[in-house]
């Protein structure tokens, strides 16, 4: 009886110390922030988006989920001033674009992480703007207490069309390209 309770003591050891609980890591949303850049035929604008909340969770030191918030009221353009700049801002935010009054936040949210290498992850999630959802997949380089992330978005999929030349014809050099880009910056 004596060696069935040190055997049962043992087995309860062992299986506390084989599992290993997911850690859960905020990001700091004063320093993680997202700097975007759209392309035209004439051009590039860029700027940044910064976060509401957000969250990486680890398993044995591995990427195993995570979630974001982006606030879409903080979009601001970096490459230009004055009026040049406010006149953009308020463009990306109308219903041309982002719709920022009726849809304030964005949201990206993982569905599986796959290890590439030495701290890097194949993610998959679904990014959600405008309500529309669409799965998004992109490397995360994990280093330290910071994570880097470049994410290419294809606009017109959230019915984002505005200057579009796969919906609209002659628009020439006002053409405004589908896709854009995310540099992610994330610190925790």
């Amino acid at each position: 009886m004596k060696n069935l309770k040190l055997l049962f003591l043992a087995l309860i050891v062992l299986f506390s110390f084989s599992i290993t609980k997911a850690q859960n890591k905020k990001i700091d949303i004063s320093k993680s922030l997202i700097t975007w850049t759209g392309k035209k035929i004439t051009g590039e604008h860029q700027g940044t988006i910064k976060f509401k909340e957000g969250v990486l969770v680890f398993k044995n030191n591995k990427i195993i989920d995570g979630n974001f918030v982006a606030d879409m009221n903080t979009l601001t353009n970096t490459d230009q001033t004055g009026s040049s700049k406010a006149k953009l801002e308020g463009h990306l935010k109308s219903d041309d674009f982002f719709g920022t009054d009726n849809f304030n936040t964005a949201l990206l949210d993982f569905k599986s992480s796959t290890g590439k290498g030495k701290n890097t992850y194949t993610i998959t999630a679904n990014l959600t703007i405008k309500g529309d959802t669409h799965p998004v997949i992109f490397d995360l380089v994990v280093k330290g207490n910071t994570a880097t992330a470049n994410v290419s978005v294809d606009r017109t999929k959230y019915n984002i069309r505005y200057g579009s030349g796969s919906f609209f014809d002659d628009l020439g050099d006002k053409t405004i390209y589908d896709i854009f880009d995310l540099k992610v910056d994330l610190v925790f």
